[in-house]
């Protein structure tokens, strides 16, 4: 009997050890399930935060462009979407061939978008160098050809063919810093630069950037000034730089597009600094030089001035200050995305129209409210990737490279440089003291961990390759 009860009693504990397991288990369910309902009324609460901040950005922009626009209105579609519209009557003369329509009189913008982009430039290297193409996957094999013209291959499985082209224009890290200069001029070519006398007011920022063949003299003195920092050329206005560059040893070359053996020829004559653009839409050609420009600013300056954009109403063609009139631009599309650049904080427009107000610049959104839109859209943008953890600043590098402290590369310029380039102050950019910069430039350095990023190719946000440097070795 007694046997009976033992075995009766070890039937029963595997039983009761069932229901205790049991009851474990859909605790921890239950857990789950509250935590993920908890979790996704924080994700919900954080969401509607982050609509909130973008829609009253989206508000300040609106008021932004209806008070500077000179006609233009904003009508908003949701929190990241608008509108700008002309008004009705407006002269829409620009026909365009290839799609066999004028101009349209309204544009629509991803706001989120753009405050992406632009502000991801003031953390960018906007030249091409070669810790980049060690970096970049295929850097030399397969990038490297697409920046020199008439090379004869689609490869470089020759290094050095690419090298000899590329040499005299390529410093071996980023020879310009974010945040180097307070202020900026970016010089377009409008010729509603007649119209005004900006001349000295030009002269008065900390560096000046101009582009193509537009000339810098006395005859244009009053309108457009007389220093002369940088200057972003297409592969053609290149060829033409000898007379243009006279007068001015230290105003450093950009070339926008694509080098070869003839610009390499015209390099050597002249003492000028001269680099490669980083960053282009290789298959689209070169287009835009003045918003290429400002994108150069931006990887350098704090404040960006622009003049001699053709943003004001009324033009019904092209002109340029120093050449007779032309077709090639969308008046009212650039008139609309350069107030829409005003507007997000990235530069401040000065035109004919605008000469005789006051400089008030109240209208535009603050940087604290800038910075606040920012991290809201890219908390969004991140949410909607399915990235939900913090990235940091860093989350769009997809590829890393890393620099030898004890190696930094030779100053650019090569073995057969004439006489007159060996004079050439490549080395006040390249071989810079990390003590001459401004204060600005060192924190922003620091801040970033001594990484520097570049654009993969074109305008895509997510694909960087980061460079890390020794901040010991700056320092």
């Amino acid at each position: 009997m007694r046997q009976h009860k033992q075995v009766s009693a070890l039937n029963r504990r595997p039983t009761v050890l069932y229901l205790v397991c049991a009851a474990a288990l859909f605790s921890v369910l239950l857990f789950y399930i509250q935590s993920s309902l908890f979790a996704g009324s924080l994700s919900s609460a954080r969401k509607s935060e982050i609509i909130r901040v973008l829609s009253n950005f989206q508000s300040s922009v609106q008021q932004c462009v209806d008070k500077r626009g000179l006609g233009l209105t904003a009508h908003i579609i949701d929190h990241c979407n608008l509108i700008l519209k002309y008004p009705e009557g407006t002269n829409s003369s620009w026909y365009n061939a290839q799609f066999k329509h004028f101009e349209p009189l309204e544009y629509k913008y991803d706001v989120c978008e753009a405050i992406l982009l632009w502000e991801q430039y003031r953390n960018m290297t906007t030249v091409l160098t070669r810790e980049y193409l060690d970096s970049r996957p295929g850097g030399w094999m397969d990038y490297a050809p697409q920046r020199i013209a008439q090379l004869g291959a689609k490869k470089c499985t020759n290094k050095t063919l690419c090298e000899e082209n590329l040499n005299v224009l390529l410093p071996a890290k980023p020879p310009f810093h974010p945040r180097q200069f307070p202020t900026c001029a970016v010089v377009g070519n409008s010729g509603d630069l007649l119209k005004t006398t900006f001349g000295k007011e030009i002269d008065s920022h900390d560096a000046v950037f101009r582009d193509n063949e537009a000339p810098v003299n006395e005859e244009y003195a009053k309108y457009v000034g007389l220093k002369r920092d940088f200057r972003l050329v297409v592969r053609g206005a290149a060829r033409n730089m000898v007379p243009i560059l006279k007068g001015s040893d230290t105003e450093v070359l950009i070339i926008k597009s694509l080098t070869h053996r003839e610009i390499n020829a015209v390099i050597k004559t002249i003492p000028n600094p001269v680099y490669l653009f980083q960053g282009i839409v290789l298959r689209r050609g070169a287009k835009g030089t003045g918003m290429k420009s400002i994108e150069l600013a931006l990887s350098m300056c704090d404040i960006i001035d622009i003049y001699g954009f053709t943003v004001d109403p009324g033009y019904t063609e092209w002109t340029r200050y120093f050449s007779k009139p032309r077709k090639g631009h969308n008046p009212l599309q650039g008139r609309a995305y350069y107030q829409l650049l005003e507007c997000l904080g990235v530069i401040r427009i000065h035109s004919p129209m605008r000469s005789k107000r006051r400089e008030d610049w109240s209208d535009i959104p603050s940087r604290e409210m800038i910075r606040q839109a920012h991290a809201a859209a890219l908390r969004l943008k991140r949410n909607e990737d399915g990235h939900g953890g913090d990235l940091g600043q860093f989350g769009n590098c997809k590829v890393w490279g890393n620099v030898d402290p004890e190696n930094s590369g030779p100053v650019s310029g090569s073995p057969d440089m004439s006489d007159v380039r060996k004079y050439s102050n490549y080395s006040k950019w390249e071989v810079m003291p990390f003590e001459s910069l401004r204060r600005e430039a060192q924190d922003h350095y620091n801040q970033m961990q001594g990484v520097s990023l570049y654009k993969m190719d074109g305008n895509k946000l997510d694909d960087l390759v980061c460079v890390r440097h020794s901040l010991k070795s700056e320092a």
